[in-house]
């Protein structure tokens, strides 16, 4: 019945998948911490960015940030992220941004809930210390911010990692474009959605559970 396994490189397909998930997830987190900075930051044209950013980036679909990443920077600017490789690695390349411009937003707002949970109180306390907004922010409120959004930004997580099916739309061949090749050639359609379900699962469901107990490990005591 899962014959076709043997036929196509599915477990190379979720390899990619994993790639794309963990390096758009460190780059949405790097990106997503500085736009949470700026909305929370005194300076009001950084603020203004941030909020900008956010709203819209969060109404627009990922099909078309993807599709804008290969369309609009690869085949009319020329932009490939990067010297070599073929059509296939600037793809990849350019979906880890699509997916990182477009994650970020959400963890933005993950980290900005984790920094409304913080006591006005503490950065008071280390303003009056005489620290800078920058030593404030990232002696006193981020490292506990990033505790209270570790559940949060686990969900943010869960869902980056089913975005990467976009991916697809630009020729990466990650598990949804491997599907799509199985279910052209293939009449089993249950049994090839039930692999890639099932796939799935494998990556999202231990990651809840991993994330959800550290998220109660780490969690801030008030």
């Amino acid at each position: 019945m899962f014959d076709f396994v043997d036929s196509y490189d599915v477990l190379g397909a979720f390899w990619t998948t994993v790639q794309l998930a963990l390096l758009s997830a460190v780059g949405s987190l790097v990106w997503g911490t500085l736009l949470a900075a700026m909305r929370v930051s005194p300076v009001p044209l950084m603020r203004g960015f941030g909020t900008a950013y956010v709203n819209t980036v969060r109404n627009i679909p990922l099909t078309v940030i993807i599709l804008f990443t290969s369309l609009g920077l690869f085949q009319t600017l020329n932009v490939t992220l990067g010297s070599g490789g073929d059509f296939k690695t600037t793809n990849f390349r350019l979906a880890v941004l699509g997916l990182i411009v477009y994650t970020s937003a959400f963890v933005c707002e993950a980290l900005r809930s984790g920094i409304n949970t913080v006591p006005v109180g503490q950065a008071e306390a280390a303003r009056a210390l005489g620290l800078s907004f920058t030593q404030v922010l990232g002696l006193v409120v981020l490292p506990q911010a990033f505790r209270a959004a570790v559940g949060p930004l686990t969900n943010v997580l869960i869902a980056l990692t089913k975005n990467t099916t976009v991916a697809a739309a630009i020729g990466v061949a990650e598990a949804a474009y491997v599907m799509k090749e199985m279910l052209d050639k293939e009449a089993q359609l249950m049994a090839i959605s039930a692999v890639i379900a099932f796939g799935f699962c494998c990556l999202t469901l231990p990651t809840g559970l991993i994330l959800g107990w550290v998220g109660k490990k780490v969690a801030v005591k008030r």
